[in-house]
């Protein structure tokens, strides 16, 4: 038969599309690979570093968990139930550039206690103190992670909120991961207690036990709300922030309650909270 109509640009055009994608296939650009090649990252296991004294030490890598020590209540959403775990969030808009998987600035709690790329971090000295040393209560010390997608560690940092820069669903101070040390990404350790804070201050910072982290710059609490929920490419999670959260004897509520969660020591696999109590 006689062909008709633009046949020739359709087959022009049909030729580049597979072109395209012969070389995306090859060089691990297709979408489906960029999405198995991330979620191969950030779900993969990393070991947490064990604590042979109890304390919390530079250089060691951790979870940070906001923990639910509420009873089981039936008017309580399931879903806002249970221990959380400070993790990188991942922008959709990544997986469909070209470029190489860029770690996101954004965080979420996330309901899943087993360290992984995403949601483990490194206790990391901004004062001289050498890889092992233990935190100290009341010393400035930096929050790193690479995301499971970096090799360069980012840092968790804040800021005071302003008219255009807020948590997005909160409207709270935000936080955000940051490549420049400075006093944005500095924190410190506080005993639960305020009534011991004083005296506390100076001693180690004790693991899988719970204490405020406190952002040095704005004086405010990390915390995890639990009622804005924020819907990323892992399903729906937690908005993190840094607000106070005060009861009415001016003490810290269980949504700025951390717990520095490291490796079991014992010949058990898996966190200290996998530990037989």
């Amino acid at each position: 038969g006689v062909r008709i109509g633009n046949w020739l640009e359709d087959e022009y055009a049909h030729q580049d599309l597979l072109r395209d994608f012969i070389r995306k296939r090859e060089q691990g650009q297709l979408l489906v690979q960029r999405l198995a090649r991330l979620q191969e990252n950030i779900f993969k296991r990393v070991e947490l570093s064990v604590s042979s004294d109890g304390f919390v030490h530079f250089g060691d890598t951790v979870l940070l968990m906001n923990s639910d020590n509420k009873p089981s209540d039936l008017e309580r959403d399931p879903e806002m139930c249970g221990d959380v775990t400070l993790a990188v969030d991942m922008e959709e808009v990544s997986l469909y550039s070209e470029e190489p998987l860029q770690i996101s600035r954004g965080l979420s709690a996330v309901k899943r206690v087993d360290p992984i790329g995403r949601n483990a971090f490194c206790i990391v000295s901004v004062d001289g103190s050498a890889v092992g040393e233990p935190l100290r209560y009341g010393q400035n010390f930096l929050l790193g992670t690479k995301g499971g997608v970096s090799d360069k560690l980012f840092y968790l940092a804040s800021d005071h909120k302003t008219f255009k820069d807020f948590a997005k669903k909160s409207r709270l101070q935000k936080v955000f991961l940051t490549a420049e040390v400075s006093y944005l990404a500095l924190w410190q350790a506080k005993s639960l207690d305020p009534q011991l804070r004083l005296e506390h201050e100076g001693f180690p910072v004790p693991a899988n036990t719970k204490i405020i982290i406190t952002h040095c710059y704005t004086n405010r609490n990390l915390a995890v709300p639990r009622t804005f929920c924020v819907w990323s490419y892992f399903g729906k999670e937690f908005e993190v922030i840094c607000h106070n959260y005060l009861d009415s004897h001016r003490v810290e509520e269980d949504k700025n309650h951390w717990e520095i969660i490291t490796s079991n020591p014992g010949p058990e696999d898996g966190t200290m909270l996998d530990r037989p109590k």
